[in-house]
């Protein structure tokens, strides 16, 4: 038996109906088009915005701190998720098709699993709230892919409005409040990881080939990595 917060208040299910309601009205070629955003689409942007910082953070001044904040984004969406699986088995709350008819559902193999919190929500603005901590241009992007995925989500059928805000909560919780652990952690890493075989991972090659840091960049006067002041605002 569902919890009482299967029990929607009719703010809640009247936005859902509203949202889901274009999709009755739209073309099926958009619908399948949302859907396909909506489940995978969002994430594969959020990838490659990942995959953008990456290259951006490597030739920072203080590219050990700056990946070490990009190691944080796929490690905060794991915590995050691993927080959900408590959360979601406590409240208890069935998918909005199951207790609502009426509403059009874009994507199978949702019945019999749970809709508080959104999974997608959760991943999409865990990944836009860490990378704002490094970048704050694509932070700010991925924050738009965050809200879109929370609008795709309700279109398609399978999460209420209160699943999508739940999702953005509890991402938000865990960046912010384990970002200051985590970061004391995957610094001294990263820092240790320029004196290793992976260094260009962590800095960027000068166009002469040697690392950033190196001898050369000793002789014009560079901080050594190690030697660097610490960042007080990770975002560029």
């Amino acid at each position: 038996m569902s919890t009482p917060l299967a029990d929607t208040t009719n703010p809640d299910l009247g936005l859902l109906y509203a949202v889901n309601g274009l999709a009755k009205s739209s073309p099926p070629w958009l619908d399948h088009l949302v859907s396909w955003i909506g489940e995978y689409g969002i994430l594969i942007g959020l990838a490659m915005l990942g995959l953008v910082g990456w290259l951006q953070a490597r030739r920072r001044p203080d590219a050990p701190v700056a990946i070490a904040g990009l190691l944080w984004v796929p490690l905060s969406v794991a915590v995050a998720e691993l927080a959900n699986l408590p959360i979601a088995a406590i409240v208890n709350r069935p998918r909005p098709f199951v207790d609502h008819s009426g509403l059009l559902v874009l994507v199978d193999g949702k019945a019999g699993t749970h809709s508080f919190v959104s999974d997608h929500s959760t991943m999409t603005m865990g990944v836009a709230v860490s990378l704002f901590l490094v970048n704050r241009r694509l932070g700010w992007i991925a924050g738009g892919l965050a809200l879109l995925q929370g609008f795709c989500r309700m279109f398609m059928g399978v999460h209420y409005p209160t699943d999508v805000i739940g999702g953005y909560a509890l991402a938000t919780a865990v960046v912010l409040l384990l970002a200051p652990i985590a970061m004391a952690v995957l610094v001294p890493l990263c820092h240790a990881l320029t004196r290793t075989a992976v260094a260009p991972l962590i800095r960027a090659p000068e166009r002469g080939g040697a690392p950033r840091g190196g001898r050369r960049g000793r002789e014009r006067g560079a901080v050594r990595p190690d030697e660097q002041p610490p960042e007080s605002d990770l975002a560029a």
